[in-house]
């Protein structure tokens, strides 16, 4: 499996709003960083959904290397 590429070192803090639907770049090609562009097309990656449960901030993972979906869960740390 391909790895995917680090888009930043530091989670991306987006003000979602509930129920709305977000779509996550997993390949961290995509210029619209931290949601897909269709960068990823022709790979093995694809954008993971994600939907907001209440309205409010959350923090995407921008380094591609979380073991938590589409939100961070620290990993960027560890680079």
């Amino acid at each position: 499996m391909t790895k995917p590429t680090v888009a930043a070192t530091a989670p991306m803090p987006v003000e979602v709003e509930e129920g709305k639907s977000y779509f996550w770049c997993s390949c961290g090609q995509s210029s619209k960083q931290p949601f897909c562009d269709g960068s990823h097309k022709g790979s093995e990656f694809a954008p993971v959904k994600y939907v907001a449960e209440k309205d409010g901030k959350v923090f995407f993972c921008a380094c591609k290397q979380s073991g938590n979906g589409a939100l961070c869960d620290g990993s960027h740390k560890k680079l």
